[in-house]
């Protein structure tokens, strides 16, 4: 919900968002590592060091989200959504 207190995405719904999220962090346990790869490759370069937990939560969001029907529009550039989402990350895997 951090992104949409940071207004960087804007939702109708974020109970919907949030499901979402979950969805797409058990599709991250369930992945094998070439479907990773192929998710966050165009997204790699974003910064130094990047956590893929992180990175693939950004991906989705910029991929698959954005076209969902709770989300109105995502603002910011790739770097600020990474930037919010691995703060939640790192509270939750150090």
């Amino acid at each position: 919900m951090k992104l949409v207190e940071n207004q960087l995405v804007e939702t109708t719904n974020k109970n919907s968002l949030e499901e979402q999220i979950v969805k797409c962090l058990e599709g991250l346990c369930r992945a094998d590592d070439f479907d990773i790869d192929y998710m966050v490759a165009p997204y790699r370069q974003l910064v130094q060091n990047p956590n893929v937990v992180s990175l693939y939560v950004t991906a989705f969001l910029l991929e698959k989200l954005i076209n969902h029907k709770s989300v109105v529009d995502i603002f910011g550039a790739d770097n600020e959504i990474y930037a919010c989402i691995n703060q939640q990350v790192v509270k939750i895997l150090p």
